[in-house]
């Protein structure tokens, strides 16, 4: 066929206000009134933010052509109909959904609310995952629905909530740790154990996407500093986000190294070695790291193998039981595509987030991997996501006949983008970037030193 099978992996949802009491359970519906005053205040501040960089009309004139975010297209993001039409514009035969969106907070469990007790947090995931099922769980074959994670404290429950994202057709979970809680032990300890088995008995893949390791409730003093110089009498408002792009976009959430840190703990944790169908998709956490810190991780596992319960170098776990996704990939991405492993790559658009793809998922994808052969941009827009998830290629393929572009539809839209959209692609997603390569090695190095103390290894 000559249209492309094009799989996001990277998508999300966000259960609006309005839902809340329907899906909260009632013993948390105490705390509905408090969420509502986070919700205004972290609205109001990422509304006003991501307003830089897609709302004035300069920028919409450069980016917005089809007018679709001003026809309010990314109401996808609780509108099962809206996404479908949006992925049918862009030729998106099949996308994952995750938890995560700036026009409303999430259910307590994130870093960027407040600081509540764990029950509360679980409560709050259980709640998000029935809304998405109920508001995206319409179309199967089509939008693939990842769970939000507990809190792992109350493993039994976590357990419990794992069999009910498998028993509803959800096709994987965050792993355990994107918001951290006290006393919860790393990936590698065997207290995980129970949830790795029942994820690859279930066929439920952990997903690590943007953050991770950050305190649940971490992030809410930054926003509430924020809300409150905007709101100061004579606030200069563009020198408050501008501070706040600094603090927040490039700070600690953004630019924080611990995402990386589930790969080497699963794997000199030996957990892939207990769990060999245990699965790990890496996304918006970029890829431009992964070359350097598999080799020198390699070279620790070398000098450590006798003391660790890892059988496998990382290099080799990587291509046994991992993926990452290109998520608003860079040209940089592109270009090291075989060092990173031309078939454990995949795509994502980030739909509807500002940094997306969306509204220019084809002009971006059609200039990022111009002259890349043809075998090559299939792996990566959509094959290599069908294997290694095993995914209804058949049913994919009809979807992709229907709404999916051909390759020349992606080179005749790289062809018309203006150096103005690929400039704002850079400004939006780093979409220019110089790769990182090994420059933050050093930044990571105590972490794995840590852990690998942990595991009885001295360094």
């Amino acid at each position: 066929m000559d249209e492309l099978i094009i799989v996001s992996a990277d998508s999300h949802a966000q259960a609006p206000p309005e839902a809340w009491p329907q899906y909260l359970e009632p013993r948390y519906h105490e705390f509905i009134p408090s969420l509502h005053e986070e919700n205004e205040i972290y609205t109001t501040v990422f509304g006003q933010l991501s307003g830089r960089l897609s709302h004035e009309p300069a920028m919409r004139a450069i980016f917005d052509l089809d007018g679709r975010l001003a026809a309010d297209g990314h109401l996808g993001i609780w509108d099962l109909d809206r996404r479908l039409a949006e992925m049918d514009v862009e030729g998106i035969a099949g996308e994952f959904v995750y938890p995560g969106d700036h026009r409303a907070t999430a259910i307590f469990f994130n870093p960027f609310n407040r600081p509540r007790p764990p029950d509360v947090c679980d409560g709050g995931v259980r709640a998000y995952n029935r809304w998405v099922h109920d508001t995206m769980g319409g179309a199967p074959d089509r939008v693939f629905l990842v769970g939000g994670a507990t809190t792992g404290l109350d493993l039994d429950g976590t357990l419990a909530e794992l069999n009910w994202l498998a028993d509803h057709g959800f096709k994987g979970t965050y792993a355990p740790g994107y918001s951290a809680y006290p006393d919860i032990p790393s990936l590698a300890d065997e207290y995980w154990d129970p949830v790795w088995a029942l994820c690859a008995e279930r066929g439920l893949p952990l997903f690590v996407h943007a953050g991770f390791g950050l305190a649940q409730g971490s992030m809410f003093s930054m926003v509430d500093s924020v809300k409150k110089r905007l709101d100061e009498p004579g606030a200069a408002r563009d020198e408050v986000l501008a501070w706040a792009t600094r603090e927040v976009f490039t700070g600690e959430f953004f630019s924080d190294v611990s995402p990386r840190r589930p790969l080497w703990q699963l794997m000199f944790g030996g957990v892939f070695d207990r769990h060999p169908d245990l699965k790990l998709v890496m996304t918006e956490v970029r890829s431009d790291w992964l070359p350097a810190t598999l080799r020198y991780l390699d070279e620790l596992y070398l000098e450590h193998r006798d003391d660790l319960p890892a059988r496998h170098s990382p290099t080799e776990y990587w291509h046994s039981n991992c993926l990452t996704s290109l998520s608003f990939v860079h040209r940089a991405e592109v270009d090291m595509r075989y060092e990173l492993g031309i078939e454990t790559i995949a795509f994502g658009r980030d739909y509807p987030h500002n940094e997306s793809t969306w509204p220019n998922t084809q002009a971006w994808i059609g200039d990022a991997f111009a002259g890349v052969p043809d075998n090559e941009l299939r792996l990566a827009l959509g094959e290599n996501l069908i294997r290694f998830l095993d995914l209804d290629r058949p049913t994919l393929a009809r979807i992709a006949r229907e709404i999916g572009p051909t390759r020349a539809d992606l080179e005749a839209e790289a062809a018309a983008a203006s150096p103005e959209l690929i400039g704002h692609f850079d400004m939006r997603g780093g979409y220019l970037k110089a790769p990182e390569g090994d420059r933050k090695l050093d930044e990571i190095r105590p972490m794995i030193f840590d852990d690998l103390a942990e595991a009885g290894v001295q360094t």
